[in-house]
């Protein structure tokens, strides 16, 4: 079999965002004890890491999504990698400010960091979703998921060793530097939206099919019922590797290693049984991955957990946002990506939120945590199931 060639600006793309995933992943090992060491009732708030951050990049999502579709993807990407660089470069002023005041800037920091996030990928997949012709399209979005999940992983896997070796002020300097390559990465590549016209204020005024694209929502769907277990895992991950008294990457290092194998030799499994069918059986995975999660007391049970979260990601992931690719209108295919990321933002926001009202910094009470990321993927199995039956769909 002839394998594909891509043009030059996807490869771009995929290294942009490998650098991106890169350098807001590689603080959120350490941000839990980063906000306990600020304030000294913080521990209680470790949810607020990653809810705030979600909140508003699920905010920013119409905004980019419409703004690709005019301005142009390449400027919104732009705008993500500059946020990216000047709030990880401020983050070391909690520690000076420090206190109640100093938790207080820390989450408001975490808060403008989500803009970053919601404007750089959908600019990104909203272009890779112009560069990939239909019968490339299954192949490369598992190759553009793979250098994201490379980036996820590795990310986390470097985090404590550069704050053990270093500070994680110079962790945090690091993270900007990552944004930094980003931007100029980014400046390297051609715009792909056939004409883009100056930036208007009407471009901002959002209405409800600008948040909810209604021909991409079936995969929406599925993605905000599958990442809520995401969004438990990004606090309870480092917890738990804090009681097994392991590296806090060791979860998303197995994650990574699994999902990549998974993405690389698994990426045309939906073009052959369909994205549906696919998602269903990536689902079954994340189900079992978070029942072993749920009775995790060594690290043979965490790591095995994490190698089947691996596959699960490894073909949910290529398979919705091709799935939203092939749904998504041709000229409305920013505000397509845009509703997508608005419901990953969202499950992980919930998901997050969801552990300060059952997980109390003791590893008895994980079982209850991912109850939510069990029931809802049992959900979204369901959902599938009845959309198989009732619903048509190109794939």
């Amino acid at each position: 079999m002839k394998f594909p060639r891509f043009e030059r600006n996807f490869w771009i793309i995929c290294f942009a965002l490998f650098f991106f995933i890169v350098s807001f992943n590689i603080i959120i090992p350490e941000l839990n004890d980063y906000l306990s060491s600020l304030y000294k009732n913080g521990e209680y708030l470790k949810g607020l890491i990653i809810f705030l951050f979600s909140l508003s990049a699920a905010i920013s999502r119409p905004f980019s999504g419409k703004l690709s579709d005019y301005i142009g993807r390449k400027k919104v990407m732009i705008i993500g990698a500059i946020l990216g660089v000047i709030v990880c470069a401020s983050y070391p002023i909690s520690s000076l400010i420090g206190g109640m005041a100093g938790m207080v800037f820390f989450l408001m920091l975490r808060f403008v960091h989500g803009f970053s996030a919601g404007f750089l990928p959908t600019g990104a997949t909203a272009m890779v979703t112009d560069i990939l012709p239909p019968e490339k399209r299954s192949l490369g979005m598992g190759i553009w998921g793979t250098f994201i999940s490379a980036g996820f992983g590795s990310g986390q896997i470097l985090a404590s060793w550069i704050t053990t070796s270093g500070s994680i002020n110079l962790l945090f300097f690091i993270a900007s530097g990552l944004s930094l390559i980003t931007l100029f990465i980014v400046m390297n590549l051609r715009e792909t939206l056939p004409t883009t016209a100056p930036f208007k204020h009407t471009h901002l005024k959002i209405k409800l099919t600008d948040i909810f694209d209604p021909p991409v929502m079936p995969a929406a769907t599925v993605m905000f019922l599958s990442v809520i277990s995401t969004g438990v895992l990004f606090v309870v991950a480092q917890e738990i590797s804090k009681f097994l008294d392991i590296n806090k990457g060791h979860f998303f290092g197995y994650y990574v290693i699994s999902t990549v194998l998974v993405r690389l030799f698994g990426s045309r499994v939906s073009e052959t049984i369909g994205r549906r069918k696919t998602l269903i059986i990536g689902l079954f995975f994340m189900v079992s991955s978070m029942i072993l999660l749920a009775f995790t007391r060594d690290v043979a049970t965490f790591t095995l957990s994490a190698i089947v979260f691996g596959l699960s990601t490894g073909l949910n992931s290529p398979t919705i946002f091709t799935w939203t690719a092939d749904l998504s209108h041709v000229d409305r295919r920013g505000v397509g990506a845009g509703t997508l990321f608005i419901a990953l933002e969202s499950g992980i926001m919930l998901g997050s939120f969801s552990t300060m009202l059952t997980y109390n910094n003791t590893l008895d009470s994980i079982p209850q945590t991912v109850a939510i990321g069990i029931t809802t993927n049992i959900v979204a199995i369901i959902y599938l199931f009845w959309h198989l039956k009732f619903r048509e769909s190109k794939t």
